[in-house]
C-alpha cells in the first residue's frame, strides 16, 4: 500500500519510566509497519498542556511533513474532544486532545485547513477503559491517516474556529521596565523569555534582571562563549527569542526560576571595573 504519510512525530508527557511510549509505538507499527516514528520528547511535565504546546510550537517548522501525534491529556476520559487538525492543505495532520495543546503549533505553520472530532470508532482499538486515549484512539488514528484514510473518514468535521486555543503569554512594558515570562527552561538551565529581541533595543546592552527578590546585572551578547565562565548574559536563542544564560552554568539556578515565573528587564549593568596593575616586587622585599 502506498503511504500517504511516512512519518509520525510523537510528543507526550508519558516519560520513559513506564511502558506507555513503547505501547503507543507498537500500536502504530502493528497498523502501519512502514511508518517511521520520530520522538520529539516524552519529558513534558505531567499534565502540563502549556509546556507541551510550546515544545510542539518550537519544533513545528523543523518536523518532517506527516502526522504529528501529541498527547498531554489531563482531561482524558472526560468530555474533551479528541481531534485531528489538517494544516497546509493536507501537508500534515496533528492528532491529539482538543485542550489547547495543538493550537500553538497550528498557528506557527499558518493555521488549520480542516479539523475533525475523532468519532469513527472503527479506527480505534477496543478499550477496557477510557484513560489511555494515546493507545486506543490517537495512535491507531494516526497510523490509519498514514495509510491513506481521509480526515473525514476518521472523524466528523468541526469548525476550525471551535478548537480550543492555546494560551501564550505576552510581555508588557511599564515605564522603562519590560515584564516578561519564562516560557521554557532547557536542560542547561537557559531561560527562554516571551520577548522578541527588538523589544530590548531601547534598553541598551547593559541590563538589570529581576526575578522575585533576586536582582542581577547582565549584558547582551551574541553567544555563550562571549560570557566569562559563570557570567549571566542575554542573547537571542536558536528559536529567535530572548534567552538568559550563564556560561557553563544555569541561569535558572542563578535567578531561582521555574517555567511561568516573571522576570523584569530594564536598563542597568555591572559597576565599572577598577583596573588593578601588578607591579614586580622590589628586590629589597624579596626574602
Amino acid at each position: 500500500m502506498t503511504l500517504r504519510y511516512d512519518t509520525i512525530s510523537f510528543l507526550s508527557d508519558y516519560g520513559l519510566g513506564d511502558e506507555f511510549v513503547g505501547v503507543v509505538k507498537s500500536v502504530i507499527r502493528s497498523i502501519a509497519p512502514e511508518v517511521a516514528v520520530v520522538d520529539i520528547t516524552h519529558d513534558v511535565a505531567p499534565h502540563d498542556v502549556r509546556a507541551g504546546g510550546l515544545a510542539l510550537a518550537r519544533s513545528a517548522q523543523y518536523l518532517v511533513p506527516g502526522v504529528v501525534l501529541a498527547v498531554v491529556d489531563p482531561g482524558v476520559g472526560s468530555t474533551r474532544r479528541a481531534v485531528a487538525v489538517e494544516v497546509g492543505e493536507g501537508t500534515s495532520v496533528l492528532v491529539g486532545p482538543d485542550n489547547g495543546l495543538l493550537a500553538p503549533a497550528v498557528a506557527m505553520v499558518g493555521g488549520a485547513s480542516r479539523a475533525v472530532e475523532l468519532t469513527a470508532e472503527s479506527y480505534h482499538l477496543p478499550s477496557p477503559g477510557p484513560t489511555f486515549a494515546g493507545r486506543d484512539v490517537f495512535a491507531p488514528t494516526a497510523a490509519h491517516l498514514c495509510l491513506g484514510a481521509d480526515l473525514e473518514e476518521v472523524g466528523t468535521l468541526i469548525p476550525v474556529h471551535s478548537l480550543v486555543p492555546g494560551v501564550v503569554p505576552v510581555s508588557r512594558t511599564e515605564g522603562e521596565q519590560i515584564h516578561a515570562e519564562v516560557l521554557w527552561i532547557d536542560r542547561f538551565g537557559n531561560l527562554q523569555l516571551n520577548l522578541d529581541p527588538a523589544e530590548l533595543e531601547p534598553l541598551g546592552s547593559a541590563l538589570r534582571l529581576t526575578a522575585g527578590d533576586i536582582g542581577r546585572n547582565s549584558r547582551r551578547v551574541n553567544s555563550y562563549s562571549s560570557l566569562e565562565s559563570g557570567e549571566l548574559g542575554v542573547l537571542v536563542d536558536s528559536y529567535g527569542l530572548v534567552a538568559i544564560a550563564v556560561n557553563r552554568g544555569s541561569a535558572a539556578m542563578e535567578l531561582s526560576c521555574v517555567e511561568g515565573d516573571s522576570i523584569t528587564v530594564e536598563s542597568g549593568g555591572p559597576a565599572p571595573a577598577t583596573p588593578v596593575q601588578l607591579q614586580p616586587k622590589r628586590s629589597d622585599e624579596l626574602a
